[in-house]
């Protein structure tokens, strides 16, 4: 007897393999959009649980933002059912806030899938895909981001996962032909204006033809390389923080004996930890320079209403003085 249409068979492996080490929890919940690349992933989630003994939650959340939004996600919705979902949930958000209509969207999503989770714990399976990670690092590498932003989406950021940043969007598609399912077509993924789709339908072909094809697995395998390289700075940067955190700030003397690239790592955490937010790397380079090339200067102002600055050999995040 044949087995399943190899895209079909594809996605269900991904799938197996990142539940095997990921999940300990007895419930998976699946982010469905009603596009081929979230339905190719509650199918596999549904065939690879049910062998786990998992029960599979499809959250199908509802922006609002077109006409007939609603009934796209009840469909959406009944169609995980079909694919073998226990259960499916409409979560209909209101999007606003600052950052362009994208990022709000982004915002609600995640914030919607987040507080779905029992007692804000378990795993929420995303439907990127490897096509997905060429975007991303392509926009990293556009905006000089760094390597963080070049490293890509992680397969397991909690409660985050992503099984599919080996699959590529066409075995999806096919994956969904082969179950003869019909996914739904969002409008904005053909919008020139998002950048994103720009580079989806432009920059990427163009890239494909110039370089003779390869070019989205080749920029997924470098986000993996960087990852790793990534995650074993940070580790060493743990350390660091460790011996030079004295509980008010930080002791240069220990940060002044490291390589700049984890004396960055260092001090992003603590600007992070001490509530310091929209972060930036000329941010980051000043406050390090109060370190590895220490002038006597006067203090970093940071987001926050926050300075850093430097006396009696520590590093420390105060509230500027006042001049009246």
């Amino acid at each position: 007897m044949s087995g399943p249409d190899p895209a079909i068979a594809a996605v269900r492996t991904a799938v197996r393999d990142f539940l095997a080490p990921s999940v300990v929890a007895d419930e998976i919940c699946v982010a469905v959009s009603g596009g081929a690349d979230s339905l190719a992933l509650a199918e596999a989630a549904a065939f690879a649980g049910s062998r786990a003994g998992l029960k599979v939650r499809a959250l199908v959340v509802d922006h609002g933002l077109q006409e007939g939004s609603a009934e796209t996600a009840a469909r959406a919705a009944n169609t995980a059912r079909e694919l073998g979902a226990d259960t499916a949930e409409v979560l209909k958000v209101r999007v606003e806030g600052a950052g362009g209509p994208e990022a709000a969207a982004r915002r609600a999503r995640y914030g919607a899938l987040r507080s779905a989770l029992p007692d804000g714990r378990g795993v929420v399976l995303l439907g990127h895909t490897l096509d997905d990670q060429a975007e991303t690092v392509l926009l990293g590498l556009g905006r000089g981001s760094g390597p963080r932003s070049l490293a890509g989406m992680r397969p397991h950021d909690p409660p985050w996962g992503r099984p599919l940043l080996g699959v590529t969007r066409a075995t999806t598609r096919q994956a969904c032909r082969a179950l003869g399912v019909d996914p739904w077509q969002d409008p904005h993924n053909e919008d020139p204006r998002f950048t994103r789709v720009r580079l989806r339908t432009e920059v990427l072909p163009l890239l494909e033809d110039v370089l003779s094809g390869g070019v989205a697995a080749s920029l997924a395998r470098t986000a993996a390389q960087l990852r790793e390289d990534t995650e074993a700075l940070d580790t060493l940067a743990d350390e660091v923080h460790l011996r030079a955190f004295t509980g008010e700030g930080l002791d240069v003397a220990v940060l002044a004996t490291e390589p700049p690239a984890l004396r960055r790592r260092v001090l992003r955490r603590w600007l992070l930890d001490s509530g310091v937010r929209e972060l930036t790397d000329a941010h980051l380079r000043s406050v390090d320079a109060l370190v590895g090339n220490w002038r006597g200067q006067g203090g970093v102002w940071l987001p926050g209403d926050l300075v850093a600055a430097r006396a009696h050999g520590r590093l420390s995040l105060e509230a500027p003085q006042s001049t009246t």
